[in-house]
C-alpha cells in the first residue's frame, strides 16, 4: 500500500464517527494529525476564501490528517483576513503558499485536492484545469453558470479520472435521506404536485451604487475572467455578484440546485417536457440586479408539476418557513427544510398520514467533507454523496428556469437531444459568453 493510500485509510477510519469530526475543536484534532507521518497527509489548497470556500475550508480542517498548504483569491484583503483566522485558530501558517492566479496554485506538486469557492462564472475553467492538473476537486454549487459548462465538467471528470464533489452538502444529511426514503413508501399516495420555495428575508435588493476605482489589492481583470469587461462596481463584487447573469443566476441557482435537486430525488424524476416562468425586480424596481427578486417557474413533468417560488426581502414563505420543499400527496404533505421534516395529513383521505416533525441530527457540510476525502482514499466514484454528473444535471434544471424567464418564452425540451426545440434559445442561452481572451475549455 502507498504511503498516499495508508494515509487516506487512516483518515477514513478516524472520521467514521460523525459526532468526533463535528464536536472536537482543532486542538484535540491536531494531536491526532501528529500521529501521521508528513508523508501520509492530505494537502489542501483553496481557490476562492471569501464564503463558502472559508466555511468549506475550515470543515474540512477537521479530518485528521488534512493540511491546507496554499491559498489563492484576486483580493489580498481577503487573504489577509483569513491568514489572520488562521492563526487564531492555531494552525501554523508560515508554510501557507499565498496566490493570486489559480494556475500557480495547481502547479503546486504537493497538493493534491483543490476546494473551488470562486464566483459561478470560474467554477468551469477552474475545475477543468483543476482535473487537468491531477487534482481531485471540492468545486462549490451552482456547478456551472450555464447548461454547456455544465456538460464540460461532466467530461472534464470522465477524461481525467478525478474525484470530484460538488458543494450540495444537503445530499449528505441524513434527515433529507430520511424524508425521501419515506416518499419511497408510497404512504403519502399519488404526488400530483411539488412546490419548492425560497423566501429570503435577509436578501435585500440591492441600491444603485456608483462604480468606483478598483479597491487596493483586488486584481480586477482576474476577478472578472472570461466575464465581459465593466467598470468596478461594489455591486458586482463580493456576494451580491450573484444577482448579475455575467456571473450567476440569481437565487434560483443559488438556493434552486440545493431545494430542487431534492423535488427531483424524491420523485425519482429526470427532465422536465416544459418550462414557463414569471417574475421580475418587484420589491425595488430601481434596484440594479438583473436576476429576478421575484420568480415563479413551472416545470411540467409526465406525472406531476413542479414549482419553484422565490423572492427576496420576505421571509414568509409557506408553511410560515423561508424555504422548504413540499411533497403534495393525495393522502398528506411532506415538508422538508434544512431544519427537518414532518407529513402534515390530508383531512379528506381514507388513509390520511400523519408524521411529527423529525428534526435535523447532524452536520451536513461536515458529513459532505468527510465523504469527498473518503472516496479520495477508495477511488470509489459511486460512493460520492454529489458527483459532478448529479450536480450537473440539477444546475441545467435551474437553468433552464433562468432561461424560460430571461426569454419569455414557455420552453419545451427534447430529452433525446438534450436542448430546446426552439434552436433560437439554444443559440442565445445554451453556453456563457467567454470574453478576455478566455475560451470555453474543449474537452
Amino acid at each position: 500500500m502507498s504511503s498516499r493510500k495508508k494515509f487516506l485509510y487512516q483518515a477514513s477510519a478516524l472520521t467514521a464517527g460523525t459526532v468526533l469530526a463535528s464536536s472536537l475543536g482543532n486542538d484535540v484534532f491536531a494531536i491526532f494529525k501528529n500521529r501521521i507521518a508528513p508523508s501520509d497527509q492530505l494537502n489542501v489548497g483553496v481557490i476562492g476564501i471569501n464564503g463558502m470556500g472559508w466555511s468549506n475550508l475550515t470543515s474540512i480542517l477537521k479530518i485528521p490528517g488534512v493540511n491546507l498548504v496554499a491559498l489563492c483569491d484576486v483580493d489580498k484583503n481577503v487573504i489577509a483576513k483569513r491568514m489572520g483566522e488562521l492563526q487564531t485558530m492555531k494552525i501554523d501558517t508560515s508554510k501557507i503558499k499565498i496566490f493570486g492566479d489559480h494556475r500557480q496554485l495547481l502547479d503546486m506538486k504537493d497538493v493534491d485536492a483543490v476546494i473551488i469557492g470562486t464566483p459561478d462564472h470560474w467554477h468551469c475553467l477552474q475545475m477543468v484545469d483543476a482535473c487537468n492538473a491531477g487534482k481531485d476537486v471540492y468545486v462549490e454549487k451552482p456547478v456551472g453558470n450555464s447548461i454547456e459548462e455544465c456538460r464540460i465538467m461532466i467530461a472534464a471528470q470522465k477524461k481525467y479520472g478525478r474525484v470530484v464533489q460538488a458543494g450540495q452538502w444537503q445530499r449528505s444529511q441524513q434527515h433529507f435521506r430520511d424524508a425521501v426514503d419515506f416518499i419511497g413508501t408510497g404512504k403519502l399516495g399519488n404526488i400530483r404536485t411539488v412546490k419548492v420555495w425560497c423566501y429570503l428575508g435577509w436578501k435585500k435588493p440591492i441600491p444603485v451604487v456608483p462604480n468606483t476605482p478598483v479597491p487596493a489589492g483586488v486584481d480586477y481583470d482576474r476577478w472578472l475572467g472570461p466575464a465581459l469587461k465593466r467598470p468596478f462596481n461594489a455591486n458586482r463584487f463580493h456576494f451580491t455578484f450573484r444577482w448579475f447573469w455575467d456571473y450567476a443566476g440569481g437565487l434560483m441557482t443559488d438556493w434552486g440546485v440545493h431545494l430542487l435537486d431534492y423535488a427531483l430525488l424524491g420523485m425519482n424524476a429526470t427532465v422536465p417536457k416544459t418550462i414557463s416562468a414569471v417574475g421580475g425586480n418587484f420589491a425595488d424596481p430601481t434596484s440594479p440586479q438583473e436576476t429576478p427578486d421575484t420568480l415563479c417557474s413551472l416545470y411540467e413533468f409526465e406525472k406531476f408539476n413542479l414549482v419553484w417560488d422565490h423572492a427576496l426581502g420576505i421571509e414568509n414563505g409557506l408553511f410560515k418557513k423561508e424555504h422548504g420543499i413540499a411533497f403534495i400527496g393525495d393522502n398528506g404533505t411532506l415538508q422538508l427544510d434544512r431544519g427537518g421534516w414532518e407529513v402534515i395529513e390530508e383531512g379528506r383521505s381514507a388513509n390520511k398520514v400523519m408524521v411529527e416533525r423529525k428534526p435535523r441530527v447532524d452536520n451536513g457540510l461536515d458529513l459532505h467533507m468527510q465523504n469527498f476525502v473518503n472516496v479520495i482514499k477508495s477511488r470509489k466514484m459511486e460512493e460520492l454523496r454529489c458527483p459532478i454528473d448529479s450536480a450537473s444535471h440539477i444546475a441545467i434544471l435551474s437553468q433552464m428556469g433562468n432561461i424560460a424567464f430571461r426569454s419569455g418564452k414557455k420552453l419545451t425540451w427534447n430529452k433525446a437531444t438534450g436542448r430546446f426545440t426552439d434552436e433560437a434559445i439554444n443559440a442565445k442561452y445554451l453556453a456563457a459568453k467567454y470574453h478576455n481572451g478566455y475560451k470555453l475549455p474543449r474537452i
